[in-house]
């Protein structure tokens, strides 16, 4: 190692400028994006939007300025099973309703986590990590069940949306504001329980105003009322969200499993996994995965869309230099920016866990797959970002992208096979908060 002197730079800038390839990217680069330098036209065959199996589902929703996404994805596939039964043409849940009471038991969560840690000194890494993240919108599928399962869904129509609903980033702040608030109020009466669940009981009472002023106060019965596909009116009055969930979606969550694929040598393939402090609903489901290889990660899925039914999953959708918002398409293999610097960039999937460099981020579902003799070559992504992008809110992903930035899926668990199911059923391996498997989609 040394110090970067004046014969460094020196040296450093007689060897570019004798580049003349670096000339060339100089020019090119003064007024022009990146992405738009290091497209490869030649990298179009598998972000083609044509598919051997194509799923017909509704239309695209849009989650606007939130990060609402898991809870799109996850009513995204029930509102399928609800519009198929009654003919729907256009159909949504409302995600407003699963978001209020995911905040409220998120907030309670929090409290719990914090009061069980207030002997902890503040810079205690798993307190510190658990203050600096606060509330999100984001959560994970055990996270949608437990939610769902507890409260039970609405139409849309029945809890409609709010502007604070979609765009939560000025209510995650006051909601985080006062838990913060609330964790010092306690850490300075740590030892009077009597005053530590006299402040509980008033902060759930002012989150839940907080909620109910910015999201609406949730519905305990509603009409559910449509026009089918043949033009002919209904309605079917005084419906709870728990009958709703239970007689009409007729759908049970429990059946479902999330499988990972984590190719990091802490998490050996075939094992089931947790993560500490992450979850909602205090007396629901922990968060739980298996963990996969790729080739057995793409096959359940691929039986989960033979049946045509599709599929909730997670990914990493930072990687913007892989993607087309306007053509629609995930491809790292389109994009060649280490061939413009002149450099190698490359990094395996383990790797970029490792290094934070790469990890779940977005849950959307894959409604389709091509087949090349039984080899996926791209698949069908609805996204939950509107119909005005991609192909009406339709995306592609290359299976070179979908292997590297895949993290997650939600298989129904008769897919599995009788190892894979007695792997699950082990108790978990506890992984740390911070772990990347433990981000929120």
């Amino acid at each position: 190692m040394k110090e970067i002197n004046e014969n460094l730079l020196n040296t450093l800038k007689d060897e570019y400028l004798n580049n003349p390839i670096n000339t060339v990217s100089r020019h090119a680069l003064t007024n022009s994006k990146i992405i738009d330098i290091v497209r490869v036209n030649e990298q179009t065959e598998n972000t083609r939007n044509m598919f051997s199996i194509n799923i017909e589902t509704l239309p695209a929703c849009n989650q606007k300025s939130s990060g609402r996404c898991w809870i799109f994805a996850g009513l995204n596939v029930i509102r399928e099973k609800i519009a198929k039964k009654y003919n729907l043409e256009n159909f949504e849940l409302s995600q407003s309703y699963v978001a209020f009471y995911d905040k409220l038991e998120k907030c309670n969560y929090f409290i719990s986590s914090i009061i069980n840690l207030i002997d902890k000194d503040v810079d205690d890494r798993t307190l510190s990590f658990i203050l600096q993240n606060g509330i999100e919108d984001g959560g994970q599928w055990d996270m949608f069940v437990n939610v769902v399962n507890k409260y039970g869904i609405v139409p849309k129509s029945a809890y409609p949306e709010t502007f604070q609903s979609s765009n939560t980033l000025r209510l995650n702040k006051i909601l985080n504001r006062y838990l913060r608030k609330f964790t010092m109020d306690i850490r300075k009466i740590k030892d009077n329980k009597t005053e530590i669940e006299n402040k509980y009981n008033l902060a759930i009472k002012d989150i839940y105003k907080i909620l109910c002023n910015s999201l609406g106060v949730p519905p305990t019965k509603f009409n559910f009322e449509y026009v089918n596909k043949d033009k002919q009116y209904n309605i079917i009055k005084n419906i709870t969200p728990m009958e709703f969930l239970n007689n009409y979606a007729k759908i049970n969550l429990n059946d479902y499993v999330s499988i990972i694929n984590s190719p990091t040598k802490d998490k050996p393939f075939y094992d089931t996994y947790t993560v500490k402090y992450l979850g909602n609903v205090l007396e629901g489901n922990i968060v739980k995965y298996l963990n996969l290889p790729m080739d057995r990660f793409k096959t359940l899925i691929i039986s989960q869309l033979k049946d045509l039914e599709p599929v909730w999953f997670g990914s990493d959708c930072r990687k913007y230099s892989y993607s087309d918002k306007t053509e629609g398409y995930w491809d790292d293999l389109s994009f060649d920016e280490d061939s413009l610097f002149q450099i190698d960039s490359k990094i395996s999937k383990e790797d970029a866990l490792y290094t934070h460099e790469s990890m779940m981020n977005h849950a959307m579902v894959i409604t389709g797959v091509n087949l090349d003799e039984e080899i996926p070559t791209k698949w069908k992504i609805e996204n939950s970002w509107g119909e005005e992008k991609a192909y009406k809110g339709y995306h592609v992903a290359s299976d070179s992208w979908f292997s590297k930035y895949v993290y997650q899926a939600v298989i129904n668990k008769k897919y599995l096979s009788e190892d894979e199911l007695r792997a699950l059923s082990k108790n978990p391996i506890e992984l740390n908060p911070w772990d990347p498997m433990g981000t929120l989609a």
